[in-house]
């Protein structure tokens, strides 16, 4: 039923739905927010590891 539901046109349509929607003046923006954001959360899952294994031990 979804056999190739995702084609390179599909992506190619929704960048310029983006695009219009956002705008290009708020686009750089969004993506520097996005990406520290996953910097934060990639920190953050990286000290979870880490207590984790420290904690495991005893």
């Amino acid at each position: 039923m979804f056999r190739n539901a995702l084609e390179p046109w599909h992506l190619l349509v929704l960048g310029v739905v983006i695009i219009v929607l956002f705008g290009s003046k708020k686009l750089p923006d969004t993506a520097r927010s996005l990406g520290k954001s996953l910097r934060i959360l990639k920190s953050e899952t990286k000290a979870m590891k880490e207590s984790d294994e420290t904690a495991a031990p005893l």
